[in-house]
């Protein structure tokens, strides 16, 4: 029997914990001592396979490799995220997933899915925090980047007012807008920044790709030039406002100047 004619049931029953997919990347939960990011994206791709299952010794270029294999990002999109992450162990050409939480690196405060660092746990999922995001955009099926825009400024505003320790510098800003272009392209139309909420839900909640629920990869490669439109809305939109000028400069782990 073909592979795509089998039921998805009966990859349920076979495979415990795995996803159907149309590859040879199935989803399969992290175990007990498998690492994962603050970041949605880097734990899918360690799900399904695309970077090593568990989240250690990560190389540049196997992250490069990955958002392109799996997302269809190319690596002037991600290329300067990567290349800090490198920051955030003492390993010269690796880092492990959870250390990527490192706080001011590439984390930052106001997170679409994460706790500030200040106020609770920054690495794992947060529903509460997600919820502006899930709820967003009512009465229609999909996100985009009016939406995007007004959840960066809902979740900033509710940051300033609890966090009296938030970091929101012009780096954080271009982050989050780099980050709500990438979800809206990669689970979407990277062309118009219109994202099914069901793909834009499962990526954030259950970090895998959702294959399954009708999902196929991006056929336009997503790259600065596709996401800079995207932006281009999303930041005006967001209302951003500096709460300081400049943040001290990680340099890696517990080393700032």
């Amino acid at each position: 029997m073909h592979l795509l004619a089998i039921p998805l049931t009966m990859f349920a029953l076979a495979l415990p914990h795995r996803i159907a997919a149309q590859d040879d990347h199935p989803w399969i939960a992290p175990t007990a001592t498998d690492v994962r990011s603050p970041c949605p994206g880097l734990n899918t791709l360690a799900n399904h396979g695309y970077l090593p299952r568990t989240g250690m010794n990560i190389t540049i270029s196997q992250i490069l490799g990955a958002a392109l294999q799996g997302f269809n990002v190319d690596a002037d999109a991600i290329i300067q995220a990567a290349k800090f992450g490198l920051l955030s162990g003492n390993a010269p050409e690796t880092m492990n997933l959870d250390a990527l939480s490192l706080h001011n690196l590439i984390e930052h405060d106001a997170s679409l899915s994460r706790n500030d660092f200040a106020l609770g746990d920054n690495l794992h999922f947060n529903e509460t925090v997600f919820s502006t995001l899930a709820n967003s955009n009512p009465g229609v099926d999909f996100y985009n980047t009016t939406s995007a825009g007004l959840v960066q400024h809902a979740r900033l505003t509710d940051s300033v007012a609890r966090n009296p320790n938030v970091t929101n510098t012009l780096k954080e800003h271009l982050l989050r807008s780099r980050e709500s272009s990438l979800y809206l392209s990669i689970m979407g139309d990277p062309l118009t920044g219109v994202a099914p909420k069901q793909f834009v839900q499962i990526f954030f909640r259950e970090e895998r790709l959702p294959i399954a629920e009708g999902w196929t990869r991006p056929t336009t490669l997503i790259d600065s030039t596709t996401l800079a439109p995207l932006e281009s809305i999303i930041r005006p939109v967001s209302m951003w406002v500096a709460s300081q000028a400049c943040e001290d400069l990680v340099i890696g782990p517990g080393l700032t100047i």
